[in-house]
């Protein structure tokens, strides 16, 4: 732990039960605070919490705004503690900086989960604290404030979204059938049970875009929103090398917005109301798509198939965790799932579907 004053032991069990408690009210704002991230914070008077807050949905608020917003006398502050998941910003952006107003408040001491990466704060909001006096203690519960916190340090430590995979595979290994099965019963073949596919809807709700190879598209002409769960819809990104996609499917009509990777030139004169994003020939595709959505602005990314897309994302070790249903049916025949190698870290049932959770180590 990086302190700038001595801790005790019971000091740090205070400081982690109420971190702990900004880490669960921070989750209130998942898919809705991006790009900001979803910052959690409690202030404490006497061992009594005296105000809450998380990030409000993005051009809001953030969570010390919202904390110190919630508490009734004012006059307390002076004497309270403010816990908080991530470093309080120090500039201007959408809101004044949330350590200033700390400093308006004197608020004696701030108890920070994890310096914030984002270049316009990176300790700014730390000295900032120091300098007008306040008492600052960093690092507390940090492994698990990184962990919450993974979707805006990958984006701007590694440059690039946090990128999920997420898939299901039949008992024996396949994610579809065969081009033969599906002709004699068009109609789709579920893997996975009706509560793990509301699951899906509310993983999307929860990221800020949604990828998918051609050949999905061309199989399932999938709308890729959260119909099963209510929440925003992500945006939609699909690679379609040759545009074999038909306008008249899902992903390219309609709302939410769509992100369309191609080898084709000009195609803005053939879309009006979707990005273009071009690619480059011999180019390693995972890793030119993944620049480009960090150009974007989009700090994470469920990657729904198919088993080529999500490979490509594997063998480039382009990707932070897969979400893998393993269903109780079987196709003998039909597209193998993909293959990784990473550390388990949660499973399930969810009724007779498996669900693993992996991480890539």
């Amino acid at each position: 732990m990086d302190s700038f004053h001595n801790t005790s032991k019971m000091e740090t069990s205070i400081n982690e039960k109420y971190m702990n408690r900004c880490i669960e009210i921070a989750k209130n704002g998942l898919g809705q605070t991006a790009p900001n991230p979803m910052v959690g914070a409690v202030i404490v008077h006497n061992d009594l919490i005296l105000g809450e807050g998380y990030t409000s949905p993005y051009g809001g608020p953030h969570a010390e705004v919202n904390a110190i917003n919630s508490v009734k006398d004012k006059s307390k502050l002076a004497k309270s503690t403010l816990y908080v998941t991530l470093e309080p910003c120090s500039h201007y952006g959408k809101t004044p900086p949330c350590a200033n107003l700390i400093v308006e408040h004197k608020i004696p001491r701030v108890v920070i989960g994890l310096i914030d990466p984002h270049d316009k704060v990176a300790g700014k909001g730390i000295q900032l604290l120091k300098k007008a006096g306040c008492s600052v203690t960093v690092g507390v519960l940090a492994e698990y404030c990184r962990n919450h916190h993974k979707r805006f340090l990958t984006f701007h430590e590694k440059k690039r979204p946090y990128i999920i995979l997420k898939w299901a595979e039949t008992l024996d290994g396949f994610i579809a059938p065969t081009n033969k099965m599906r002709s004699k019963n068009p109609e789709p073949y579920w893997i996975t049970n009706s509560y793990s596919r509301q699951l899906v809807h509310k993983w999307r709700s929860e990221e800020q875009g949604i990828l998918v190879g051609t050949n999905t598209v061309l199989e399932d002409n999938p709308r890729l929103d959260v119909r099963l769960w209510q929440g925003k819809s992500p945006i939609r990104i699909v690679i379609d090398r040759n545009l074999k996609i038909p306008k008249s499917f899902h992903v390219l009509k309609g709302t939410p917005p769509t992100i369309l990777f191609s080898l084709i030139k000009n195609l803005n004169k053939v879309f009006k109301n979707i990005d273009i994003e071009y690619l480059t020939k011999n180019k390693n595709v995972s890793l030119d798509i993944s620049k480009k959505l960090y150009e974007h602005n989009i700090q994470s990314v469920l990657i729904e198939g198919g088993a080529k897309t999500i490979q490509s994302f594997i063998d480039c070790n382009v990707w932070d965790e897969a979400r893998i249903f393993v269903g109780s049916a079987t196709f003998k025949d039909g597209t193998k799932a993909p293959i990784l190698k990473g550390e388990l870290i949660d499973e399930k049932m969810i009724l007779k579907d498996q669900l693993k959770i992996i991480r890539n180590a």
